[in-house]
């Protein structure tokens, strides 16, 4: 019995993802439409069967509806053209962008506090 539901358990997991629909967000034309009118671009590269891409992209999701002044997109890192745009080699990396420069990366937060903390340090 226990072998039977660890089986199932290991064929569903992947496909769960932590119940988040990832895809790609990032649009070039609305990256720069958002740092034209001012805002604090956050974009984040994920993958298929990245456990903590899908808990970061949930804390990212909420943080840009709770911040005003936030944009936020997010992108495949196996999209080539998107991650050499940006130079993204990794999967949950962040980066932020404020007055058409980058002014933060990091690779792998996914803690909610320590993603807000940094966002209210540019905001």
């Amino acid at each position: 019995m226990i072998k039977k539901f660890l089986i199932i358990f290991l064929i569903l997991l992947p496909f769960n993802s932590f119940a988040i629909e990832k895809k790609t967000t990032f649009n070039e034309e609305l990256f720069k439409k958002a740092q034209s009118d001012g805002k604090l671009v956050l974009v984040s590269s994920w993958t298929e069967y990245c456990y903590s891409c899908a808990s970061q992209m949930k804390v990212l999701d909420k943080a840009k509806k709770e911040f005003e002044n936030l944009e936020y997109f997010a992108f495949d890192v196996t999209n080539k053209e998107i991650s050499s745009l940006f130079n993204v080699q990794y999967q949950s990396t962040i980066l932020i962008f404020k007055d058409n420069k980058e002014i933060h990366r990091s690779i792998g937060i996914t803690n909610k506090d320590e993603i807000y903390k940094i966002i209210k340090s540019y905001i």
